[in-house]
């Protein structure tokens, strides 16, 4: 077994890529909603300590963080090659990039957030519908006596809105981060591709810096998915973006292998304010907590910005209130 102490600082946004809005290493951070605004190293950025810990691992606690250390490699690899001039990418370096967005929009503090909010709203329904002695009966599982007072106040607490305190494991998120991400992947690799890139303009990140852009069709009141969005977009630098367009016209009528290939990818080279605008909006608009940009672009974000978003899906208008006995729905 390896000597070297298991890496405990986890990048939630890779280092490499915060690095394509930095000033050297210097980014500067706005906390939603924008009163907090200060400068922050990159290695300092978007870092929660052992967010992908897997403990007890037989390769060791930080095994998923490593994996994740050679995605972002083979990525890295890939946008020098933009930066340097090369577009269309070829079908491998296209698909290390694809993969590399599609786990980004996996693995952020959002979707782990949005997972133990689930999960608790799903452990509130078990124990109401089972009722309160059921619930006791829980309790008392390994033998001991719980006192009525205690049960009232886990009960209580269970009953809250939110839901009980409870967490996905670590092997449960890392388990659907990677899951999703492959399932994504030909969303991704699917659609034709456009490079913009800026010139006078810049763009802007964020803690969640993968996009999804509605139809224009599309009313309010509709999701949008990876599968229905008229595009996904990311910014790759604060000189480059990538949208990844609308694949309907291509549907039957455009092999996928060409797709896939590159051969329907465009390229702008002189990003105009409405593509930085567009770029700046849904990054914005997308992010949960943070945003990040170049010292110089700070003036590129606007005062008003978005209250934090901490979680990617809200359960509305919940018609569930239990009076404790089974299937008791009041």
């Amino acid at each position: 077994m390896s000597s070297v102490p298991p890496a405990r600082r986890h990048h939630t946004v890779p280092q490499f890529y915060l690095r394509g809005f930095a000033d050297g290493e210097t980014l500067r951070t706005i906390a939603l909603p924008g009163k907090r605004r200060y400068r922050q190293s990159v290695r300092d950025a978007s870092v929660e300590t052992d967010f992908y810990a897997l403990p007890g691992h037989p390769e060791g606690d930080d095994v998923l963080e490593r994996a994740l250390s050679e995605v972002e490699g083979a990525a890295a690899a890939v946008l020098r090659l933009i930066v340097e001039g090369c577009w269309p990418l070829d079908v491998a370096d296209r698909t290390s990039l694809g993969y590399f967005i599609a786990l980004q929009s996996t693995r952020t503090q959002v979707n782990r957030r949005t997972a133990d909010s689930l999960a608790a709203f799903a452990a509130r329904l078990e124990i109401g519908f089972g009722g309160r002695e059921r619930f006791k009966a829980r309790l008392e599982r390994d033998g001991r006596t719980v006192p009525d007072e205690e049960v009232q106040q886990l009960w209580d607490e269970a009953m809250r809105p939110e839901g009980p305190p409870v967490q996905v494991s670590h092997g449960e998120f890392a388990e659907q981060m990677l899951k999703t991400a492959d399932g994504l992947l030909k969303y991704l690799i699917g659609r034709p591709w456009t490079l913009v890139r800026f010139d006078r303009r810049s763009l802007i990140t964020s803690d969640s810096p993968v996009s999804l852009v509605a139809q224009p069709d599309a009313n309010e009141w509709e999701g949008v998915g990876y599968m229905t969005a008229w595009g996904i977009m990311m910014p790759l630098t604060r000189k480059l973006g990538l949208i990844m367009g609308d694949p309907t016209p291509f549907h039957g009528r455009v092999p996928v292998e060409e797709v896939h290939q590159g051969l329907w990818d465009s390229f702008i080279p002189v990003g105009t304010t409405a593509y930085e605008r567009f770029f700046n909006e849904h990054t914005i608009g997308h992010s949960s907590q943070w945003l990040y940009c170049h010292p110089g672009d700070e003036h590129r974000v606007p005062d008003d910005l978005p209250e934090p978003r901490l979680v990617n899906m809200h359960i509305q208008n919940d018609p569930w209130k239990f009076n404790g006995e089974p299937n008791g729905v009041v």
